[in-house]
């Protein structure tokens, strides 16, 4: 058990060190995401952007040039009793020790018309809240590239308006803590092929409320689907397209603080 953890650590840094690593680090370095002195609440939702995220911040922890401490918190929303057992027996496999804490999330929300949102939403008030309880100043989210991809495009049309998913945020309503996505420049099909690659299975969308329905982020992603087979790189360049702001082109813009 002992090696087939260490060979699943390993796989982060060597079989994946250009697709997850390099990525990782880029974010890390380029956004300044992690200081000395940081204690961060790595925010696990059993899925696997989370527990790939909880494995990058534990190598950087051991082999990094900055000092920090981690805790793993996993809040409860009111998930289904079999994938509570499959989260446990993942952290288990990946050696993470969990803070546990529950609320009734998925209940509140039941009826409600932008569930996703709305969950989205309380899940972040309730992870701050408890971060901030642990001493945490940060909390690190498993948000990757397709994430950020994704929300623009459904800002774009849904909204109406151009927004992307920032790398680091500072919180308004629980200050000082911020908001950091460390995985940012990392890939899906990456953090696919990773769990593929060591046999680890691992929750999808665990909400109990649209189980049965296609959610707008699985609309975006066979959107970006069909983008890429038209324009090779559409997914690269739309990401790109938030660095490249040409203001004068621009008939107006909200600057919100």
């Amino acid at each position: 058990m002992k090696e087939e953890k260490q060979k699943i650590q390993n796989s982060i840094i060597k079989k994946y060190r250009k697709e997850i690593w390099r990525s990782f680090i880029k974010s890390i370095e380029e956004y300044e995401l992690v200081s000395d002195g940081d204690k961060i609440a790595v925010c696990i939702s059993g899925g696997k952007d989370s527990f790939l995220l909880a494995k990058c911040m534990e190598e950087l922890q051991i082999h990094g040039k900055m000092k920090f401490e981690l805790c793993f918190i996993l809040m409860d929303p009111g998930y289904k009793e079999n994938h509570k057992e499959l989260i446990l027996k993942n952290a288990d496999i990946l050696d993470i020790n969990l803070h546990i804490f529950n609320s009734n999330i998925f209940d509140v929300i039941k009826g409600e018309k932008d569930i996703c949102y709305l969950c989205a939403r309380k899940r972040r008030g309730a992870l701050y809240s408890e971060a901030k309880k642990l001493g945490c100043n940060k909390i690190a989210l498993g948000h990757h590239f397709d994430d950020v991809v994704e929300t623009i495009l459904m800002s774009m049309i849904y909204n109406g308006e151009f927004k992307t998913m920032m790398p680091k945020l500072s919180s308004v309503n629980f200050k000082p803590l911020e908001l950091i996505r460390p995985l940012y420049y990392v890939r899906e099909k990456d953090i696919i092929s990773w769990a593929n690659y060591n046999n680890l299975k691992f929750i999808d969308c665990a909400c109990k409320v649209t189980e049965k329905q296609m959610g707008k982020r699985k609309e975006m992603k066979e959107l970006i689907k069909l983008l890429n087979s038209y324009y090779k790189g559409a997914d690269i360049n739309i990401m790109n397209s938030t660095k490249g702001v040409n203001l004068n082109t621009i008939i107006s813009y909200i600057n919100k603080k």
